[in-house]
C-alpha cells in the first residue's frame, strides 16, 4: 500500500471516530474505497493483524483504541446498538447483562445477554467476545428502557422484565443465581410495571416462581402482592420451584409451589 492509500484509510477511521463512531461495516468501506472486494478484505485483515481494526461478525468491525478496547475487543456496550440496527433486527439487552445495569453488581457475567426478535441471529463465540442472542416472538416495548453509553444508546430490559426473562430462562440460571439477582433487582423494581407484565404474560407458573421468592426469600411484600393480585383473578395450579429437580416437596399454599429444593443464594 502506498502513502496516499494508507492515509486515506487513517483518515476513513479517524473521520469515524470524530463523529463518535466506533465501528463500520464492509459497506461502509466499499462505499468509500474504489476498491475490489478482494482487496477491502486484505486491507481489512492487515489492520486487524496490526489490532487497529476487531472482526466483531461478518462484515462488521470495531475500531480498537486504547481508551475502548479491552483484551483486543469493544466492550458490547458500545457496538451492539449499531450491530442490531445493521442487521434490522428489534433487540434488547437482557438477563444477567440487564441486572447488571440496573445495578446487581454481584452478577459480573462473562457473557453478554440479548434477546432479539425470532429468528435470532447466531451467539458470537470466541476467545474475545461471548455475545449470547436469544430469541423472542414478541415484547411489551413500554417494558423497554434506553440506558445512555459512551457511543449512544442501549435498549434494555426494566428490572421487571429483567426479572421474568431470567425465569423464562430457568434452565441456563437455575433458581439460586436468579434468587440471587432478585435479592438486588428488586429495589429498583415497581409493583406497577412488575403487575403490568405479569397480565402480558402466559405463563402463570413464572408469576408463582416470582411471587413465591419475592414474598418467602425476598421479604419483599408490595412486589409479591401486586403478582398475587393478578394471579389471584384465575384459578392456577401447583407448579414445581424448580422444574430441574425431584418432583416432591411441601406445598405453599398461597402460590401453589412445590418446594421441590432449598434455595441457597450467594447474598
Amino acid at each position: 500500500m502506498n502513502k496516499k492509500e494508507q492515509n486515506k484509510w487513517s483518515d476513513f477511521f479517524f473521520d469515524l471516530r470524530e463523529r463518535g463512531q466506533c465501528t463500520f461495516t464492509f459497506d461502509d468501506v466499499k462505499k468509500t474505497f474504489d476498491l475490489s472486494e478482494q482487496s477491502i478484505s486484505q486491507e481489512l485483515y492487515r489492520y486487524s493483524v496490526k489490532k487497529q481494526i476487531v472482526k466483531i461478525r461478518k462484515g462488521f468491525y470495531g475500531i480498537l483504541t486504547p481508551e475502548t478496547a479491552i483484551g483486543g475487543m469493544l466492550p458490547p456496550d458500545l457496538f451492539v446498538d449499531v450491530l442490531m440496527k445493521s442487521l434490522n433486527k428489534p433487540y434488547y439487552v437482557a438477563l444477567l447483562s440487564a441486572a447488571a445495569l440496573h445495578g446487581a453488581a454481584h452478577q459480573q457475567p462473562m457473557e453478554y445477554f440479548v434477546i432479539a426478535q425470532t429468528p435470532a441471529p447466531r451467539s458470537i463465540r470466541n476467545k474475545k467476545l461471548k455475545l449470547t442472542f436469544v430469541s423472542k416472538k414478541t415484547w411489551e416495548q413500554s417494558a423497554i428502557e434506553q440506558k445512555k453509553t459512551r457511543a449512544g444508546y442501549l435498549n434494555v430490559s426494566s428490572p421487571e422484565l429483567t426479572a421474568f426473562d431470567l425465569l423464562e430462562n430457568i434452565h441456563t440460571f437455575g433458581i439460586n443465581r436468579i434468587t440471587t439477582v432478585l435479592q438486588e433487582l428488586y429495589e429498583v423494581m415497581l409493583p406497577s410495571r412488575l403487575s403490568k407484565i405479569a397480565k402480558q404474560i402466559d405463563n402463570k407458573a413464572n408469576i408463582q416462581r416470582l411471587g413465591y421468592i419475592l414474598d418467602t426469600v425476598v421479604n419483599e411484600e408490595k412486589l409479591a402482592n401486586a403478582l398475587y393480585k393478578v394471579l389471584s383473578k384465575s384459578s392456577f395450579s401447583p407448579v414445581l420451584l424448580s422444574p430441574q429437580k425431584k418432583k416432591k416437596g411441601e406445598i405453599d399454599n398461597k402460590w401453589k409451589v412445590i418446594i421441590n429444593m432449598q434455595i441457597e443464594s450467594d447474598l
